[in-house]
């Protein structure tokens, strides 16, 4: 059965008229052909409310005020109104919250139609009462509202409601002064209705992202305005800060927030590790004073991170400082600014001016690192020591014939060589060493002069050579990393997928698979408990992350879920895949809390199955003994009758008989609550079978059980006491159901290899296959029906002390009718050493 749709009318304040709203829709729907019931509505009395009700189809609530889901599950309506998500039931309700009642008629394919006020959201309460001063006392869990297929504001300007309050359409005349002076302050509706807007605007959001992500839309949809300002380290941040925190606060009219301010500053992958400069510090506290965030990414591309990572958060603005490098450096390109503004497509760039323009970058920035660190330290190294070696191998005897121009491409090669390990900048020192060396030490050994044409071509052609060879290897190294990061991509997101359509991934696992793949030291998912105060839920490595600040990355969840790294700054590059870990970790989280959920239920369910059925139970065998003897002493001790000793006789044996009724009820009522709560701790030592079912049979008639336990047998492992009261159980109900008296229920015990089985046979009716796996339950008699004494306990609690004595007990058809119980059980060891190490493992009974 497809599950039930959920609409949800979210209150700004109590009193803004989301019940109105509500039933309002009803009546539409209601008119327009939809099958619409009325499952609880509070009209507090209002006039205009109430008269909404009228039409309308109204079922019953429990005496408790809880919802009464099962008549409108039978009712089976389209549509369900259910006002007042957060109302908290009677103790006698099946479930404590509204809300889970609303769970219930959604899962049973119901749409349901109810209300909730933005005060009662569960993230949310601390926030409310720092603004109110009043903690709310019921809320709803946010994952609830979360899951609402529609959710509609209710909302009315304070002014409005405090008019509302005035002429009595909240609250009576008695408590309107009152509350207008405290929780309907004007400043308190203020702060709530922006609390609700921007509750709901993140949530519009999140399904704008989703919906973005489904068709694959890369270009930015100006929805809402989010500034990116990019810092350089440098002591002009301050300033960009500032003009950037002044767009982000015109663009929404007040004051910036985290989500529409953000720094970022983009580092090359060889400034991982160096400490953050003190004009990063101050900015950083700026930022934060500003109300926007800080971030940090790696990158060997600084404008492509940049736009990286402003289209990763959606920006619509970036603001950008003029560069500061001077004139005669923009040979060398472009520049950050011009080049962000060419690629950055649909978001606006701001280049502003400050101080520091063109005050100076004397260095050249550091080519793109295509090679990795090792490979250059040894480009470095040949561009050092093969020029030198060559030529000193060239002035040898055996080479002293070559000509010049032999020399020159001997040399050439180390350049080459030279190149294609280390890169640009050791081939150009590795082509300047070897002209230098050509010039000065090979030229005058072939007679001719150190400056001429020929060493000239020879310089420009080993730095032309040098510099093409490095290019190829730079962008040879460069394709190649380019080409393991996407396998190791696609792998690790391959194995995602796998572990989301498997659903074997738990949390830790998950957590430690993030940690290994982003090379981090801790991985930590973070839940916020209050406002400002966060707990790890999960955590791997250390040190863990305890709060937000603590971590080198910090990937937003949802409003109270964050994933915390610490070990190193991620580039702009892996955020995508992070990310991608990161949703899925809350799906996880979310996953397993239902689990604990839905465990949490069937352990209610099935207790209350039980009670259910105890009550069924003992209300007919407890009554049947309480009666006779109630009956039989109101005949001994009554004055007008006249009793013979037979009589007599008779009444105290039905009295007797009552009672031992009552005490077996009791005690099989006491073993079985041991059973199911495991406080049952067998006292194991070697016990004779012998002695076990004599005393089993005591209370018996005597020619109804014949035994046949030879005396030759090996003693098992067991506790007496539990033992024979899994044997009396089990005998006592094959006498019960034998058909025949004079066919006697036949208890015989053998020896099997390292065990011991006991069989009580019986010639009843026997049992079912089906029959045969229920028998061992609670409260199961044979036909479901009562028979005599006792409330169905015996097997289970025969079964259940078997086994905790790391036995077996198994039902098997008698040959020619009847059943066989089986009782297997280890053999005591012959020099009975194993048995008493276990002899103090607790008492038996």
């Amino acid at each position: 059965m497809a599950r039930g749709k959920l609409r949800i009318y979210l209150g700004s304040a109590p009193g803004v008229g989301t019940t109105h709203n509500a039933l309002a829709e009803a009546r539409r729907r209601s008119e327009d052909g939809t099958d619409v019931v009325v499952a609880a509505a509070h009209t507090h009395r209002r006039q205009r409310t109430s008269a909404l009700l009228t039409g309308l189809e109204v079922v019953s609530q429990h005496s408790s005020g809880a919802v009464d889901t099962a008549a409108v599950v039978a009712r089976a309506p389209e549509l369900a109104l259910v006002d007042d998500l957060a109302h908290a039931n009677g103790p006698d309700a099946p479930h404590r919250s509204r809300w889970q009642d609303v769970e219930e008629l959604l899962d049973a394919g119901i749409d349901v139609l109810s209300t909730v006020g933005i005060h009662h959201l569960e993230s949310l309460n601390d926030v409310v009462t720092q603004i109110t001063g009043v903690r709310p006392e019921q809320t709803v869990p946010d994952r609830v509202v979360r899951r609402a297929a529609e959710i509609e504001l209710v909302d009315v300007t304070p002014q409005e409601l405090r008019r509302r309050m005035a002429h009595g359409d909240i609250h009576p005349a008695e408590r309107v002064d009152a509350a207008m002076a405290s929780y309907y302050r004007e400043g308190n509706l203020a702060a709530l209705r922006e609390l609700a807007l921007l509750w709901t605007a993140d949530r519009v959001e999140e399904g704008l992202a989703r919906y973005r992500g489904e068709h694959e839309i890369r270009s930015t949809w100006e929805a809402r305005e989010r500034v990116v300002v990019a810092l350089t380290g440098g002591p002009e941040g301050e300033t960009l800060i500032r003009r950037a925190a002044r767009v982000a606060a015109r663009s929404r009219g007040g004051h910036p927030q985290p989500s529409h301010l953000l720094a970022v500053h983009v580092v090359r992958s060889d400034a991982i590790g160096r400490p953050l400069t003190d004009d990063l510090v101050r900015q950083r506290k700026l930022l934060a004073e500003l109300g926007g965030t800080y971030h940090q990414v790696i990158s060997t591309d600084v404008p492509k991170g940049l736009l990286e990572f402003a289209r990763g958060v959606h920006a619509t603005q970036i603001v950008l400082g003029s560069s500061r490098r001077r004139s005669w450096q923009y040979v060398f390109g472009p520049g950050v600014g011009a080049i962000v503004a060419r690629d950055s497509g649909d978001i606006d760039v701001h280049i502003v001016t400050h101080e520091q323009v063109g005050s100076g970058m004397w260095l050249l920035p550091a080519p793109g690192r295509g090679v990795g660190e090792h490979r250059r330290v040894t480009g470095w190294a040949l561009a050092a020591v093969a020029p030198a070696f060559m030529s000193l191998l060239l002035l040898l005897p055996p080479f002293r014939g070559v000509s010049l121009s032999s020399d020159a491409m001997f040399l050439l090669l180390t350049t080459v060589a030279t190149a294609a390990v280390g890169g640009l900048w050791p081939a150009l020192a590795s082509a300047l060493w070897s002209a230098v060396l050509l010039t000065l030490l090979l030229s005058p050994s072939h007679d001719r002069p150190p400056v001429s044409f020929d060493n000239t071509v020879a310089l420009t052609a080993f730095v032309l050579v040098g510099a093409l060879v490095a290019v190829v290897a730079e962008m040879a190294a460069r394709r190649s990393a380019q080409a393991a990061r996407g396998r190791a991509e696609a792998d690790a997101v391959a194995l995602l997928a796998g572990s989301v359509l498997a659903g074997n991934e738990p949390l830790q696992a998950l957590l430690r698979r993030i940690r290994k793949t982003f090379g981090q030291r801790s991985a930590t998912l973070l839940e916020r408990v209050e406002h400002d105060r966060w707990r790890a839920v999960h955590s791997v490595g250390t040190p863990a992350c305890e709060s937000p600040e603590e971590a080198d990355v910090l990937v937003s969840i949802s409003d109270t879920l964050a994933l915390a790294l610490r070990g190193r700054v991620l580039p702009a590059a892996d955020r995508s895949v992070l990310w991608a870990f990161a949703a899925h970790l809350g799906i996880a989280l979310e996953h397993k809390r239902l689990e604990w959920d839905a465990a949490e239920a069937r352990g209610q369910v099935a207790g209350n199955r039980i009670r259910t059925a105890l009550l069924a139970a003992v209300s007919h065998d407890l009554r049947t003994p309480l009666t006779s003897i109630k009956a039989s002493m109101a005949s001994l001790r009554a004055t007008d009758i006249e009793l013979d000793p037979e009589d007599r006789e008779a009444l105290m044996e039905t009295v007797e008989e009552s009672a031992d009724r009552l005490n077996r009820l009791i005690d099989n009522l006491l073993d079985m609550s041991r059973v199911q709560t495991d406080s049952v701790r067998p006292k194991i030592r070697p016990v004779g079978l012998e002695e076990v079912v004599s005393a089993t049979l005591i209370g018996l008639p005597h020619d109804a059980v014949r035994v046949d336990v030879p005396d030759c047998l090996p003693r098992v492992r067991a506790d007496a006491g539990l033992l024979e009261r899994a044997v009396a159980n089990v005998v006592s109900n094959a006498v019960r159901h034998n058909p025949d008296p004079r066919v006697p229920v036949l208890v015989a015990a053998s020896a099997h290899g390292g065990s011991v089985q006991l069989r009580v046979v019986d010639r009843g009716p026997g049992v079912s296959d089906e029959g045969k796996q229920r028998m061992f339950e609670a409260f199961q008699r044979l036909g479901d029906a009562p028979q005599g004494t006792g409330v169905g306990l015996g097997l289970a609690v025969a079964r259940g002390f078997v086994e905790a004595m790391h036995g077996t007990l198994s039902p098997e058809d008698t040959p020619g009718g009847g059943l066989t119980m089986v009782f297997d059980l280890r053999a005591a060891d012959t020099d009975g050493e194993h048995d008493e190490r276990e002899a103090d493992a607790g008492p038996g009974r």
